[in-house]
């Protein structure tokens, strides 16, 4: 029976790496103020209608928010240009994607990924929006540069990648993609499914499903990535856990993240490609969570991060963890 024996204790040493995560980044804080997010001033009009009834189209929008940002790094990343103009407009404040450029790819392996899911992320940018109809909402400011000051240098800089004043430059290599990548796709499943219970038509629930059965696919791209490659590169594998332990100082306090670290020994060793819970689920996050994330703030705010001026549609205000 040691085939069992070493299942067993595969599963066992997966539950014990939930208590053995380390503490929060506090280092998000001082990154935040950096990044100027914008703290929600009582009485503005966000707080009333983030608390309002909350439509289809509204969760629609706020997925649309995201789409935009995972499109243009993407597609910048792989093509060196963006979504076209005509898959940009819409209702809020329009704004442009910053800072984007083509990556040298030196592994075409990860070339083609790059390509397979930016296309796949402006398709998803083009559904919504004719799924939403006249009322879908415009991209706004995006920065997805390599700025010391930017979004991609201050999430590595909190998670201790990167050094005071030192830039993180997502377009400099394959591996600094594949890290950025992270970033984003982990927390695309985890927004998905946290929204799946609140979407009442199932026309839309069936649409977004599907969307999150893609993310997860990308998500385990990236995540595989990483790890085959930190076999050759252990630092990559180290990353990967600081920018999951940076998302979950961000999101509130319980663990919904997970990096690519393999645990046990011997014949029980497993990877951790798929980041679940003690149930085999994947992770939920609420809009809130999400937004603490790409704003790369704690607080309850309206933008910034990745959005320098917050995302456009009824749900724009962060948590307040």
């Amino acid at each position: 029976m040691a085939d069992s024996s070493d299942l067993l204790d595969a599963m066992e040493a997966r539950s014990q790496r939930r208590a053995d995560r380390r503490a929060f980044f506090n280092a998000f804080s001082t990154a935040s103020a950096i990044a100027g997010g914008f703290v929600l001033t009582a009485g503005a009009s966000p707080a009333a209608a983030q608390t309002s009834t909350i439509t289809d189209g509204d969760i629609l929008n706020f997925a649309l928010n995201l789409e935009y940002l995972e499109a243009q790094f993407y597609l910048y990343a792989a093509t060196g240009a963006g979504l076209p103009t005509t898959s940009l407009s819409g209702t809020g404040a329009a704004g442009a994607a910053t800072g984007g450029r083509r990556v040298n790819f030196t592994d075409p392996v990860v070339a083609r990924y790059a390509q397979e899911i930016a296309a796949d992320e402006r398709a998803h940018v083009d559904f919504l929006r004719t799924a939403i109809g006249a009322t879908a909402v415009a991209q706004p400011a995006i920065d997805i540069s390599a700025d010391p000051n930017g979004a991609f240098s201050n999430a590595a800089r909190a998670a201790g990648l990167v050094g005071p004043g030192v830039a993180f430059d997502p377009y400099a290599s394959d591996e600094n993609f594949l890290l950025a990548a992270f970033i984003f796709e982990d927390v695309g499943v985890t927004a998905y499914k946290g929204a799946s219970p609140l979407v009442s038509n199932k026309t839309f629930l069936e649409a977004a499903a599907g969307i999150l059965a893609v993310e997860a696919y990308h998500a385990a791209i990236v995540r595989t990535t990483l790890y085959a490659k930190g076999m050759t590169t252990p630092a990559l594998i180290d990353a990967t856990e600081a920018i999951s332990n940076a998302r979950d100082s961000l999101d509130g306090t319980s663990d919904l993240d997970q990096g690519v670290r393999a645990s046990g020994t011997g014949n029980a060793t497993t990877s951790n490609i798929v980041p679940l819970d003690a149930d085999g689920l994947a992770y939920s996050r609420t809009a809130g969570q999400v937004l603490n994330i790409v704003y790369l703030n704690r607080a309850a705010v309206t933008g910034g991060g990745f959005f320098p001026n917050g995302v456009n549609g009824t749900l724009r205000m962060s948590a307040a963890n």
